[in-house]
């Protein structure tokens, strides 16, 4: 699996995406669009190519991504890493041209993807991240993470007198004395 260096720091992985298309169990929707997986390798043929038929199932190539891979997000990186089963998230959001969806996003930052399901007008799937990205990821993890210790911030101190005072600061009444 090859990766592409791009910011200082920054890694970028290309990767292609599956989704299945199945006949709609509601009045309300024709058809339910689900990502089926994430390929290290794909042919390089244009979004939304029919790749198989049959039953009523339609699987696509959705089309090629890029994971990036961002140093300051290492500690989510690592978190799901050692997750019992490591994933990438795919996001397909509505599209104008036929068949209706674009391939938007796929990441392996769990924080990233809990953006978009807080959006709630994109299609987000957790899916296996294949091998290949999970040794990229994590040899960019080793190379990169840094531990950041916990800096809880002080606030400044209440002046209980201020109320007393109409809330004017001890500074401000020695200025305008």
């Amino acid at each position: 699996m090859s990766a592409r260096l791009e910011v200082p720091g920054t890694v970028r992985v290309p990767v292609a995406v599956l989704v299945e298309r199945r006949p709609g169990v509601t009045p309300w929707a024709e058809w339910s669009w689900r990502p089926v997986e994430v390929l290290e390798q794909a042919p390089e043929l244009p979004p939304w190519t029919v790749l198989r038929e049959s039953e009523g199932r339609t699987l696509f190539l959705a089309g090629h991504a890029e994971v990036a891979l961002h140093p300051t997000d290492t500690t989510n990186y690592r978190d799901n890493l050692t997750a019992a089963a490591p994933s990438v998230w795919v996001v397909l959001r509505e599209a104008a041209t036929a068949p209706g969806l674009a391939l938007h996003l796929v990441t392996v930052d769990a924080g990233e993807a809990h953006v978009y399901a807080d959006a709630g007008n994109d299609l987000l799937e957790a899916l296996p991240m294949p091998p290949g990205l999970r040794a990229v990821t994590g040899r960019f993890v080793a190379e990169h993470h840094v531990e950041r210790r916990f800096h809880k911030r002080r606030r400044d101190r209440a002046d209980p007198e201020a109320l007393a005072r109409g809330g004017a600061r001890p500074e401000a009444e020695e200025e305008a004395g």
